[in-house]
């Protein structure tokens, strides 16, 4: 969590008093409760957080259930080993973090609040996630997009990157 605050991916909810879970004003706020997964075999990330946005609230409706998934974008496997095979050189890449390399419009800021607090004897303070946030329905489908925009936007300008994207 400390790796999220520093590196800008969520924040303090500005101006929050100590009411912690009472909704004054008529925005729309959703709480994603956070857990640790574990992976022993990892030598980078033994621990990552997913926060789970398929947690019902008292309303019996969960952020998931309200949130469109959009389309597939990316190609089917076969094709991308298809396509992969015909050139002379390849290319793979990883990105880090991925999904939290993408920023969500402020005004949904409060659809992926949480309450967390670095140690025990500290008090609850919420936060806001501001970036796709794995476990959210369409993050997968976010994450593709940008890549795709990205690349295309390189393309028109770097006649190189147009060969490779062909």
């Amino acid at each position: 969590m400390d790796e999220y605050l520093s590196l800008g991916h969520m924040q303090l909810v500005p101006g929050e008093d100590d009411s912690l879970y009472e909704n004054t004003s008529s925005k729309l706020i959703c709480f994603l409760p956070p857990r640790a997964v574990f992976k022993e075999s990892s030598t980078t990330t033994k621990t990552r957080v997913v926060f789970d946005a398929s947690a019902k609230s008292t309303t019996g409706v969960s952020l998931n259930d309200i949130l469109m998934v959009g389309p597939t974008v990316q190609q089917d496997l076969i094709s991308i080993v298809l396509r992969f095979r015909m050139h002379r050189c390849a290319m793979t890449a990883d990105i880090s973090k991925m999904y939290r390399q993408i920023r969500v419009h402020p005004e949904d800021y409060d659809l992926q609040r949480i309450l967390w607090r670095r140690s025990s004897d500290q008090q609850l303070k919420q936060y806001q996630l501001l970036s796709v946030t794995y476990g959210v329905a369409p993050a997968s489908f976010l994450a593709t997009i940008c890549l795709n925009q990205l690349a295309s936007e390189e393309a028109s300008s770097c006649p190189l990157a147009a060969e490779v994207m062909s």
